[in-house]
């Protein structure tokens, strides 16, 4: 018989096998870690409101700070004047940042939209009472891969007053 074949005749190397078992672990920890956050909801979407005030005017912005591929996410536009408003209300956004959005619209729906390109201009009737709410009915796109950088600017009476920046981060 021939001894080369016997498995007695060969001999494990042993700085490969640890080094396997290392890797095998290593994996195991990762996907672990992976795991437990996506138990404990921080692999899900997360909002976050950012406000600024000028000229009479608060304007403030609630949005997913992060949020995933296929999950709701929030969008709400506050405008607050304690004299109540005097003319429309005119929200000029990045027109980039709804690209990451499948949607159902605006609520209450604009009486006027354009856009510039870079910039969509949404135009509500001047609102009565001391506050102007604006929801966006959204969910990210199946197919969204990056996140996105938006601004909202809040302009009365063809005069800009305010504005926020924001970012939109996408996990797979």
């Amino acid at each position: 018989m021939d001894e080369s074949l016997l498995t007695d005749a060969v001999r494990p190397d042993a700085k490969r096998a640890r080094r396997k078992l290392a890797f095998r672990r290593t994996v195991t920890v990762i996907l672990s870690i992976v795991v437990l956050l996506g138990a404990l909801g921080f692999l899900g979407v997360h909002s976050r409101t950012v406000r600024a005030t000028a000229n009479g005017y608060t304007l403030t912005v609630e949005y997913a700070q992060v949020a995933r591929a296929g999950l709701d996410a929030p969008w709400r536009v506050t405008v607050h004047n304690p004299n109540g408003f005097s003319d429309d209300v005119e929200l000029a956004v990045t027109a980039d940042y709804f690209e990451i959005f499948e949607t159902q619209g605006f609520v209450p729906e604009p009486s006027s939209e354009t856009a510039d390109g870079a910039t969509r201009y949404l135009t509500f009737d001047r609102p009565a009472g001391t506050d102007f709410r604006l929801s966006y009915d959204a969910y990210v796109q199946p197919s969204a891969q990056r996140g996105a950088d938006g601004r909202v600017q809040l302009v009365i009476g063809g005069k800009p007053q305010t504005h926020v920046d924001f970012r939109t981060w996408l996990l797979p």
